[in-house]
C-alpha cells in the first residue's frame, strides 16, 4: 500500500501552497458533480446491466469479488478514480497495470465484458471508471458483503503511467507513518486507513509478499520480530516453504477469505496480519483504538463505517464534466 516530498526556497514552497489550493478547489467542485442515479435519464438501465451481470458470475468464482475491489482501490489511490488502471500501455508509455504492484491485478476480462453489455445499451455514455466503482461494488455486496452508495458520473482518464503506480500505491511492506502519509494525501484520515485496510478481509497473496517477513527481514536470514512466532513457523512449514516461493497463494483472513468479517481485525491484534501494513496499523494508538472500536461492536457497524470510507475513496481526484473521455473500450483512449 509511497511517499512523496517536496523540498526548495520560499518561492518553491508558494508554489507548492498555490497548487494544493488549487487541487482542493478542484476536488470539491468534481466530487460535487457526481450523483446517485446519474444515468438515470441517458441510460437508465445502466445499473442493472452491471448488477444483473455481477449476480450471475461472482457467486461462481467468489474470489473474484476481493480482485475487482482491490481493483478499484488500485484505480483511485493513482491520478483518482479515472479508469487509468484499466489502460494498456503504449508504445510511447508504460501503463499503470505493467508496474510491479500491479502485475498481480485481475478482474480486467469481467470489467471489459461489463463495460461491453453497457455500451450496447448505450453507446458512449457509461465510463469505465463508473462501471469499475460500481462492479466493487456488486460484486461484495453478492457475496454476503457491506453495500455502499455510489454516486456516478465520473469520466475516464487519457494518461496511465506505470512509475505513478509504483510511486503512490501503498506497499505491503509500508510501516504506519508512511501508510499515514500516503493516505492523507488522498485526504483519507486515520480511520479511513483502518476501514479500508479492512478489505484484506477477503482475498489472498502469494507468498512472494510476505517473504521478507520469513525469511530474511533484514538481510541477514532472519525473521520479523512483529509477526507472531506460532504463525510465522505455521506458514513456512506448511505454505511458504521455501524463500523463493512465488506462486503459492495464502488467506489474507485465514478460515473465511470469502466472508466479509472482523476477523481479520482479531488476527492483527494477534499479531498475524499477514502484511508489514497490516501490522503496522497495531503500531499507532489511534489505528489501535479505531480497530478495538470495530471489534466491540458489531458487524453492522463495520458494515457501515467501511461504507463510508469506501464512499469517500470513490471520490478521490474524480474526472466529471468535460475532461476525459467516455471510453469506448477500457483499455484503450478512443482514437
Amino acid at each position: 500500500m509511497a511517499v512523496s516530498h517536496y523540498g526548495g526556497n520560499i518561492a518553491g514552497a508558494v508554489a507548492v501552497l498555490i497548487g494544493v489550493v488549487a487541487l482542493a478547489s478542484m476536488t470539491v467542485s468534481t466530487e460535487a458533480q457526481l450523483q446517485l442515479g446519474f444515468y438515470a435519464k441517458s441510460c437508465p438501465k445502466a445499473e442493472d446491466i452491471v448488477r444483473k451481470l455481477v449476480e450471475r458470475h461472482i457467486p461462481s468464482v467468489p474470489s473474484l469479488a476481493a480482485a475487482l475491489l482491490r481493483l478499484h482501490f488500485h484505480d483511485c489511490f493513482v491520478r483518482g478514480c479515472d479508469a487509468s488502471v484499466l489502460l494498456n500501455s503504449t508504445s510511447s508509455t508504460q501503463a499503470e497495470k505493467t508496474a510491479a504492484p500491479n502485475l498481480s491485478l485481475r478482474g480486467f476480462s469481467f470489467i471489459d465484458t461489463v463495460k461491453a453489455a453497457v455500451e450496447a445499451e448505450c453507446p458512449g455514455t457509461v465510463s469505465c471508471a463508473d462501471v469499475l466503482a460500481l462492479v466493487a461494488r456488486d460484486s461484495v455486496v453478492v457475496t454476503g458483503g457491506p453495500t455502499w452508495k455510489v454516486p456516478t458520473g465520473r469520466r475516464d482518464g487519457l494518461v496511465s503511467i506505470a512509475s505513478e503506480a509504483l510511486n503512490g500505491l501503498p506497499a505491503p511492506t509500508s510501516n504506519f507513518s508512511s501508510l499515514q502519509k500516503t493516505f492523507s494525501d488522498l485526504e483519507l484520515d486515520v480511520k479511513d486507513l483502518v476501514l479500508l485496510s479492512g478489505a484484506h478481509t477477503i482475498g489472498v497473496a502469494h507468498c512472494s509478499t510476505i517473504s521478507n517477513r520469513l525469511y530474511n527481514f533484514t538481510g541477514v536470514g532472519d525473521q520479523d520480530p512483529t509477526l507472531d512466532s506460532a504463525y510465522a513457523a505455521n506458514l513456512k512449514a506448511k505454505k511458504c516453504k521455501t524463500q523463493n516461493d512465488s506462486t503459492t497463494l495464502l488467506e489474507m483472513d485465514p478460515g473465511s477469505r470469502n466472508t466479509f468479517d472482523l476477523s481479520y481485525y482479531s488476527y492483527v491484534l494477534k499479531r498475524r496480519g499477514l502484511f508489514q501494513s497490516d501490522s503496522a496499523l497495531a503500531t499507532d494508538s489511534a489505528a489501535l483504538s479505531t480497530i478495538k472500536g470495530l471489534l466491540a461492536g458489531t458487524l453492522e457497524n463495520f458494515y457501515a463505517e467501511f461504507a463510508l470510507s469506501m464512499e469517500k475513496m470513490g471520490k478521490i481526484n474524480v474526472t466529471t464534466g468535460s475532461t476525459g473521455e467516455i471510453r469506448k473500450q477500457c483499455a484503450v483512449v478512443n482514437s
